[in-house]
């Protein structure tokens, strides 16, 4: 099923029957599941996150945001937290099985249908933006509620993206977008007395101020404490424990301790583990070391190829083509094990019967050992990883570093590697089963072929790229020598392969 999740925000904090109500209107939508519900007093304002199918995601958002418009009148609504619309905010973010270009067609379908039937003016922002001004959600909201009053329908600059070019008299307007995952984190400073240095210290962190690249953040005071409020919009180039870091260090450069932290609404586990690893400086953490990930895993059958797609999709460096590379040879495995099994067993074929039964356990073998290649290419990227990371303040730490990079190298380097050597017999497979196999089957085995050259190829180049980054490349020249021979070697047996279907062909 294709997911999508959307976190409204809604500008009301304090009044939990309003809150109920808003949260059962979008539940009442088929196939919507409520993960969480963060209320904030001072802030006035609720966060609901919520998962959906693709075709009825942008249903449940018009539910909460129609519900909204009901209940909230921003005329009488004051709170810390800036807004422009009783539903404030509405990003749509993709999850297994959904791409970002569904969420921002799902953002503007969204955005069209709250202007046409609820007359509420909507703003299009992040990557459902229809211009560059409009990609910050602060750019947007700046002067909140109160200036758009005064703006729509006089500046040229603030004309909606949908609904009419006036503000709603109780309403507002309203932001609907597309994004990344988001991690909603605060940092307190102690005593409200500090709410000058929480102010100086969100003003360092972000990155509108030259801070830390997709990071957002105010300085506010909140239930009597100084507060740095941040939005982390891209955790590949900020984590979590990275913006905490920063926080601590410029409020600490101003004689101020943080005192707690929090997260509203939901994290993704792997930005807590990150963290822990770092506290801990666990070098070689990896995800696949969590206990209860594996038991997942494990439960699941293993991960889907949907999910594995969508990681592959996302941002995140790992898995990158070497996986892809073993999980393509993979797949031509498998297809010269399905021509071997449509072989064995017909009269026609005796002949080849108890060898063609040996290449397909041959073939059931590699599809298992390439699929254990794909999980261990992206294993190997976090020793790397690791290694770059090694200090090198001093000689030996250098020479230390440079050791330990070299080894991961060749082992990152070996991967592939193996990939390369099981793809050039999968093609050896291949070529066998389009000059032996039933010929009914000859096109799959021709796909086997052209699988096994592309990914042979494929995991080759992540041998070179690795041996091109050692520090002693001449330790990697043997590797990359070995790969040269493989790709010739599969290179032939897929035209072997190539010419035996191309004659079945006619």
């Amino acid at each position: 099923m294709s997911l999508v999740e959307c976190v409204p925000n809604f500008s009301e904090g304090r009044r939990p029957e309003v809150i109920a109500a808003i949260r059962d209107a979008i539940a009442a939508i088929d196939g919507v599941v409520i993960l969480d519900v963060s209320s904030d007093a001072s802030h006035n304002r609720t966060v609901v996150t919520f998962v959906a199918p693709l075709a009825t995601a942008s249903d449940a958002a018009f539910a909460g945001i129609a519900k909204a418009a009901e209940l909230i009148d921003l005329t009488t609504h004051t709170g810390e937290h800036p807004r422009i619309g009783a539903t404030d905010v509405c990003p749509f973010i993709p999850l297994e099985g959904t791409s970002m270009e569904d969420c921002i067609v799902l953002a503007r379908t969204a955005g069209e249908r709250v202007g046409r039937e609820l007359g509420i003016p909507v703003f299009c922002y992040e990557r459902a933006a229809t211009r560059p001004d409009r990609v910050n959600l602060a750019d947007i909201r700046r002067g909140e509620f109160e200036l758009a009053r005064t703006e729509l329908g006089t500046n040229p600059n603030r004309v909606p993206d949908f609904g009419p070019n006036a503000i709603h008299p109780t309403a507002g307007a309203t932001v609907i977008g597309a994004r990344p995952f988001l991690v909603a984190f605060n940092v307190y400073l102690g005593d409200k007395a500090n709410l000058p240095v929480a102010k100086a210290v969100a003003k360092a962190v972000r990155s509108s101020s030259g801070g830390l690249k997709g990071v957002k953040g105010l300085g506010l005071e909140v239930d009597g404490q100084a507060q740095v409020s941040m939005n982390l919009v891209d955790l590949d180039a900020t984590p979590l424990h990275r913006a905490y870091e920063m926080v601590k260090m410029e409020a600490e450069a101003q004689g101020v301790t943080p005192t707690w932290s929090e997260v509203v609404g939901l994290v993704p586990e792997r930005a807590l583990f990150e963290a822990a690893a770092r506290h801990l400086r666990w070098r070689t953490y990896s995800p696949d070391l969590v206990l209860e990930r594996q038991v997942r895993s494990a439960a699941a059958g293993g991960e889907s190829l949907t999910g594995f797609l969508a990681t592959v999709a996302s941002s995140a460096p790992v898995p990158g083509g070497g996986s892809v590379a073993a999980l393509a040879g993979a797949l031509g495995a498998a297809l010269a094990q399905m021509v071997a099994g449509l072989t064995v067993g017909r009269k026609k074929y005796a002949a080849v019967e108890a060898e063609m039964k040996e290449r397909a356990l041959q073939a059931a073998a590699l599809v298992r050992r390439l699929d254990a290649l794909r999980v261990e290419d992206a294993a190997a990227y976090a020793t790397v990883s690791g290694a770059y990371q090694l200090p090198k303040d001093t000689p030996e730490q250098a020479t230390a570093r440079d050791t330990a990079i070299q080894r991961a190298l060749v082992d990152a380097a070996t991967t592939p590697l193996e990939t390369a050597r099981c793809c050039a017999e999968v093609a050896a497979l291949a070529a066998f089963a389009a000059e032996h196999g039933n010929t009914n089957a000859a096109s799959d085995a021709g796909v086997a072929a052209l699988l096994a050259e592309a990914a042979c190829r494929g995991a080759v180049y992540n041998v070179r790229i690795n041996v091109v980054a050692m520090p002693d490349r001449a330790a990697g020249a043997p590797l990359a020598e070995e790969a040269e021979r493989l790709v010739a070697r599969c290179a032939a047996d897929a035209a072997r392969a190539r010419a035996a279907v191309e004659a079945q062909l006619g």
